[in-house]
């Protein structure tokens, strides 16, 4: 029998899963009923509460895509066995113009069984939408012009 993996092999191998664009794997790292939240989207991007959701969410990656790779990963165990908070960073470089990009990001993850059962995913939005070459449509929908962005 296979011990489940722990929050923070899930989460590694979220998070290098992200990086290496493994789009199709990555919603089998949640459990069926799941509640993913990204609280600082600017657009306030709706909670994702099932596998199918994050099947979707995941489906043909980043849209513009940029070099990157996990930095900075600070993993803290809480008094939770099932709950970790991971600090960290994706780095790489904006697409078409190789100029470096850090994204810095906190996800407080609860797993349970080897799956993610709660995530709060707190991300740089904005600069994750320069990485991507979005920000001037994120910027303007936030503007009132429509033109929404699918981070």
């Amino acid at each position: 029998m296979t011990m489940p993996l722990s929050p923070r092999e899930v989460f590694l191998r979220l998070v290098h899963g992200v990086c290496e664009g493994r789009w199709d794997e990555l919603p089998d790292l949640y459990a069926e009923r799941t509640h993913v939240a990204h609280p600082f989207h600017p657009l306030g991007m709706p909670v994702l509460r099932s596998r199918d959701e994050l099947r979707r969410h995941f489906a043909g990656g980043p849209g513009v895509s940029f070099d990157r790779r996990p930095a900075n990963l600070t993993v803290h165990e809480t008094a939770d066995p099932e709950v970790i908070v991971a600090e960290f960073e994706y780095q790489g470089t904006v697409a078409g113009t190789d100029e470096p990009i850090a994204v810095p990001c906190v996800f407080v993850l609860r797993v349970r069984d080897g799956q993610i059962v709660e995530s709060r995913d707190y991300i740089h939005h904005l600069a994750s939408a320069r990485a991507r070459g979005q920000l001037a449509p994120l910027l303007d929908s936030l503007a009132g012009g429509g033109g929404g962005t699918g981070m």
